[in-house]
């Protein structure tokens, strides 16, 4: 008999041995992918849009058996994005920088920032289009995949701007609409709206040519009611401001609330686009958790179903052909957004080539950083002299009411 027992303790100890590690291998199967991107930038299941992140989840459990999670948080700018990974996070399996930042972290002093795709496990990377590849950020296709592309342009109230007025870059530094004007709070786009009304290189390395659109846009300031970046939906949409220039996308998601907005893209005297074109990448940065299920990460967003979900989303071009060859996505966006996103006339490498930013070296970021800090505080100096002015008058009064006070001292002691 006691051996019998003794037979199933060691049978229940060898199946809770053998569940044991089928546990443990079960936790194995859970995957992580963390993934930072813009904020507003990828379709997240608002609005009976698809929630691309959760459908991933759902995919890859279909496909390979194993439990997704993905876990999505933003940054607000290109800048922020590198100084975060600078400051030695890690961790991040997914990131989608704009092209001068990419090519900023490829170039990195301290080595490359970026790991190299292995495109086998990207077969979906056909369907991007061939003038979106290969291009000087990454010219040898190793670490990126557009996600989208666009060209700045200016948005206007066609209630309060004239239409002689429109399609140049003139527009914003026009006085007749002082007060009226916004103006990029970033220091590339900024110095960009002078640099092309001037024909300036906006990758020069030329300072004088740097200080000379830094004194365009000190000409401008007095013209400028606010220095924005998202606060131009709000300024726009509300008719608090009339001219802006912004994303072409942007535009779009805006015209949706104000049918008095329009848009141009600014040509020069031989009606050629003078702007910026830029794109954004999805990369995998070095110090990735899961190379592997990221890379099935880009080439799921490169699927027809989440590719559209997401150009639907955030109204900017796609370079993918699943996705601008698509009756349903060409209705959707209806002949204005087509003809805005993907214009007929656009020789995408000329204008590329010509107007895309550049990444600057350290020494000449610096030094963009500083005239922008010069625009920036004379602007605050103009404040801090009101706020002076008034602390002035302010004493004065106060050094007044002293003198009177003591004044009426002395009167009583004559009569006390």
């Amino acid at each position: 008999m006691k051996k019998i027992v003794f037979s199933l303790l060691l049978l229940a100890l060898l199946l809770a041995t053998i569940l044991s590690f089928s546990s443990c291998g079960e936790t194995r199967e859970k995957i992580v992918l963390n993934v930072y991107n813009w904020g507003e930038y990828i379709s997240d299941g608002s609005e009976g849009s698809l929630d691309v992140n959760r459908a991933f989840e759902k995919y890859y459990l279909d496909t390979y058996g194993v439990e997704m999670t993905v876990n999505y948080t933003t940054y607000a700018s290109n800048e922020d994005l590198y100084a975060k990974l600078k400051s030695g996070a890690t961790g991040y399996d997914i990131i989608i920088p704009s092209d001068y930042m990419i090519q900023r972290m490829i170039e990195d002093e301290d080595g490359n920032m970026l790991e190299e795709l292995d495109f086998d496990n990207i077969p979906n990377y056909k369907y991007i289009a061939e003038h979106c590849k290969g291009l000087g950020y990454d010219p040898e296709e190793k670490y990126t995949v557009p996600y989208t592309y666009g060209m700045v342009g200016v948005i206007y109230n066609k209630k309060v701007v004239d239409e002689e007025d429109v399609g140049t870059w003139a527009l914003l530094y026009n006085e007749k609409y002082k007060g009226q004007i916004l103006q990029f709070n970033n220091s590339r786009d900024a110095f960009g709206t002078a640099m092309y009304m001037l024909g300036i290189d906006v990758n020069t390395t030329d300072m004088t040519k740097w200080n000379a659109a830094l004194d365009k846009l000190v000409e401008q300031k007095p013209l400028v009611q606010s220095y924005v970046m998202d606060e131009i939906y709000n300024k726009m949409e509300g008719e608090e401001a009339s001219i802006s220039a912004y994303y072409a996308g942007d535009y779009l998601s805006m015209a949706e609330n104000n049918e008095n907005l329009a848009f141009f893209y600014p040509t020069d005297e031989n009606g050629e686009y003078v702007t910026n074109i830029f794109v954004d990448a999805m990369c995998i940065p070095k110090g990735c958790g899961n190379k592997l299920a990221a890379e099935r990460y880009i080439n799921f967003m490169l699927s027809k179903e989440a590719a559209i979900a997401n150009a639907e989303y955030i109204y900017y071009a796609s370079p993918n052909s699943l996705v601008y060859d698509d009756p349903e996505y060409q209705e959707y966006m209806g002949e204005e957004g087509m003809a805005l996103l993907y214009p007929d006339d656009l020789d995408f490498a000329k204008v590329y080539d010509q107007y895309a930013y550049e990444n600057l070296d350290t020494e000449m970021l610096q030094e963009v950083n500083n005239l922008w800090e010069q625009l920036k505080v004379e602007s605050a100096s103009l404040g801090n002299g009101v706020y002076i002015a008034c602390g002035v008058l302010v004493a004065a009064l106060i050094a007044f009411f002293i003198v009177s006070y003591v004044k009426k001292l002395r009167r009583r002691r004559y009569y006390w």
